[in-house]
């Protein structure tokens, strides 16, 4: 059996890098993540380049940034550039890559390099693509019930699962890695990627892992006084107007509800890390588990994601080497600024392979470390831009042409706007030098002699929500194709 490593990349939806047992959080329960975090390196500093799920997706699989990958808004037919990706990468270098989960990519057969995808799409049919987590629910005579529960798969109401507990998507997922594993070709190393699709709404957990948290109380949301003061940037007024519909009984629901499937991820990874042990294969594979952007939560009076505050920007990121590699080591915490670029290169890296020249991220495992990180989301009014380096961290609006800074030291969680503290003018404009730099297509419009101007505010206006934030359906029969609006 070749003694080559083989590689198990882990990622969820929208679970925040707060949100774990071993990074301090009072109520969540995180028994495995917590062990394999004192079996490896956790990066305290993780964040996604850019916070919604597609674009993360590009560059976790191509290695690069939204700019040089072509998306930072969540363009869902835009088809994958054409660099070498982590799975064919590894193919290249003689190893069988497999995927079981969310890829997010178009079309969504699109296997991107791997051997074979068994795809859970989250019933993403108007693409004319039936996925096989559907196709599954089907062959157990549940066709098209997926979304029977009523629940949106981008809001925050919950309930629990409505059908039996191993047809959830979580359940789905763990039985068909662990398959995958035992299928492999023993005479070849293997890659392979478990792409989980919770704790991204909808909200809907195994009535279980729901009862784990009734009896406790929930951590409540923080919110700085910056979030209620008038003036806000169009984007910002968009995103607090939405949080303050939330009453204190529904933050509380929500959260139950999504603290629940992730400590059912949790532990559904002991099956997998199970499988591997009994496989005689643990000691010999590189595991890393990690999320393509986090959830506000209600922080701030903000949910979900696409924007640059910890909860939805700052992630998981957990490394474990194989047995004894020193490079890697364990029960460490490293404070490098990284992202979701840089998990092509250290899993090539591990391996022994060489990284292709697309690749513009950095080895986390390397002596090279970056000294500040760019971030964007989003274009025209809803523009969003970050800077954070050591220390400090600059979120920049486009519309309203409004910065704000917070000392990542002394203020984690955000509470505290320096933007217009004198003591900290020399810091502001050094950041908005380095955001400037970054700045490329139409955000050049945002200068004038060499300063940002942006682009005037506007008042955020509510509109109706007549499609529950784009509720599904039945989807038996399938519907027909079509040009639906969103596409």
């Amino acid at each position: 059996m070749s003694k080559r490593p083989n590689v198990l990349l882990i990622t969820v939806d929208h679970w925040p890098a707060r949100l774990l047992g071993s990074a301090g959080h009072p109520v969540i329960q995180t028994p495995t993540l917590d062990e394999l975090a004192k079996s490896g390196v956790s990066f305290s500093n993780c964040y996604a380049e850019c916070p919604v799920c597609i674009p993360a997706r590009r560059s976790l699989m191509t290695g690069t940034t939204p700019r040089t990958h072509g998306d930072r808004v969540f363009t869902e037919t835009l088809e994958m550039p054409d660099f070498p990706t982590m799975a064919q990468t590894f193919r290249d270098a003689g190893y069988q890559a497999f995927g079981v989960g969310k890829l997010h990519v178009y079309p969504q057969r699109n296997r991107i390099g791997f051997d074979d995808v068994i795809l859970d799409e989250e019933g993403r049919s108007s693409y004319g693509t039936v996925d096989d987590y559907e196709l599954y629910l089907g062959d157990e005579g549940y066709a098209g019930q997926q979304y029977d529960h009523g629940m949106s798969n981008n809001e925050y109401c919950s309930r629990p699962w409505h059908l039996p507990d191993e047809t959830h998507a979580t359940n789905w997922a763990t039985r068909n890695m662990a398959r995958v594993i035992k299928r492999r070709d023993p005479k070849r190393p293997s890659f392979w990627f478990l792409s989980y699709r919770h704790p991204h709404p909808p909200l809907v957990p195994l009535r279980d892992y729901l009862d784990m948290y009734q009896g406790l109380e929930m951590d409540k949301p923080v919110i700085g006084e910056w979030a209620r003061s008038e003036g806000l940037p169009y984007k910002l007024q968009s995103a607090v107007a939405q949080g303050e519909r939330f009453t204190a009984i529904q933050t509380d629901m929500a959260k139950r509800a999504f603290y629940a499937l992730c400590t059912h991820l949790d532990h559904s990874l002991r099956v997998v890390i199970g499988t591997l042990r009994e496989e005689g294969l643990l000691d010999d594979t590189i595991i890393c588990f990690t999320s393509d952007h986090g959830d506000m939560l209600g922080d701030h009076n903000i949910w979900a994601k696409r924007s640059f505050y910890e909860g939805s920007a700052n992630v998981p990121m957990i490394l474990l080497g194989t047995a004894g590699d020193e490079r890697v080591g364990y029960n460490k915490v490293d404070k490098r600024l990284c992202g979701w670029r840089d998990v092509m290169p250290t899993l090539l890296d591990l391996a022994s392979i060489d990284i292709p020249d697309t690749v513009e991220g950095l080895s986390m495992i390397g002596e090279e470390k970056r000294e500040w990180f760019y971030g964007e989301v989003g274009e025209g009014d809803c523009a969003t831009r970050m800077i954070r380096d050591n220390r400090y961290k600059l979120v920049y609006y486009a519309a309203g042409n409004a910065r704000l800074l917070f000392d990542m030291e002394n203020d984690p969680r955000e509470l505290v706007d320096l933007s217009k503290d004198s003591g900290h003018a020399e810091i502001l404009k050094r950041l908005t030098g380095l955001l400037i730099g970054e700045l490329y297509g139409e955000d050049l419009t945002w200068m004038e002699n060499g300063e940002l101007v942006g682009r005037p505010n506007r008042e955020f206006q509510e509109t109706p929500n007549r499609g529950l934030t784009s509720q599904r359906g039945a989807h038996w029969p399938p519907p027909p194709k079509s040009d639906m609006p969103q596409i």
